[in-house]
């Protein structure tokens, strides 16, 4: 059994919808210190890891660990209309198989929706090492990937120790976003080895707009031809996706 109540009902939303991004059934662990869910999207191209500490809530009981597996879009169909400072309850009842959400605005409203059957195995823990950390601005990485998007459906990261370039070329042209040591939207630089790296658009673009709302500074890890992992930096809790490279054919 989880009771937990989150004081503003639209950061539960957003969060949910960080995740629906990649998938639409959520298989979360619900456990006395933390909710959280590591999973991959259906077609293994990418990954979220995401947890929010019984800190997070303004109330949080959970006496066992326990499977909730919920699906995220119609989670979703019930927030979308979630304001901003109106409470939310979370309960799951596991026997019942019921999830309830009760948000208490200028009236008050419950959803109870069905849970579903959790899969067996969580998503295995990623490992990798990485020779690149860069953070950025989110707004700005944001901004990024929305012009590397005008031209091409893939983009090129290369990070020295002198900063990161973002680069995208197709039949229409091609761009160049450089951010220096010493940039603004820059706010750390560690680079063990020169490392690049190509990633698919459209899913950095919704990874960093579905995240955007909530953070405002996203670590970016690779290594050459190496998964990437964005880390977007939330309060109280952890976001991080991972994604896999796109390699290109050699002659």
């Amino acid at each position: 059994m989880l009771r937990a109540r989150i004081a503003d009902a639209r950061y539960w939303r957003d969060l949910m919808a960080t995740i629906q991004i990649l998938i639409d059934e959520g298989p979360f662990k619900v456990e006395p210190e933390q909710i959280r869910l590591r999973a991959m999207d259906p077609s293994h191209i990418a990954m979220v890891e995401f947890s929010l500490p019984r800190e997070a809530f303004e109330e949080y009981a959970c006496e066992k660990p326990v499977k909730m597996c919920v699906s995220l879009s119609e989670m979703l169909k019930v927030l979308r209309g979630a304001r901003g400072g109106t409470p939310i309850d979370i309960t799951f009842n596991e026997e019942a198989g019921k999830l309830t959400l009760a948000l208490k605005g200028a009236y008050a409203k419950t959803f109870s929706l069905s849970t579903l059957k959790p899969p067996e195995e969580e998503a295995p823990e990623p490992r990798f090492t990485f020779n690149a950390r860069v953070r950025l601005l989110t707004s700005c990485f944001k901004e990024a990937v929305a012009d590397a998007a005008i031209v091409s459906d893939r983009a090129k990261f290369h990070a020295t120790t002198e900063g990161f370039t973002l680069t995208a070329s197709g039949d229409l042209g091609s761009v160049t976003i450089n951010f220096e040591m010493g940039s603004e939207a820059l706010c750390g630089l560690e680079v063990k080895e020169a490392s690049t790296a190509i990633f698919g658009v459209s899913y950095l673009s919704d990874m960093v707009k579905a995240a955007s709302p909530l953070s405002e500074i996203v670590s970016i890890e690779f290594s050459t031809n190496m998964p990437v992992k964005l880390d977007f930096e939330i309060p109280r809790g952890k976001l991080v996706y991972y994604l896999a490279p796109r390699i290109e054919a050699t002659s």
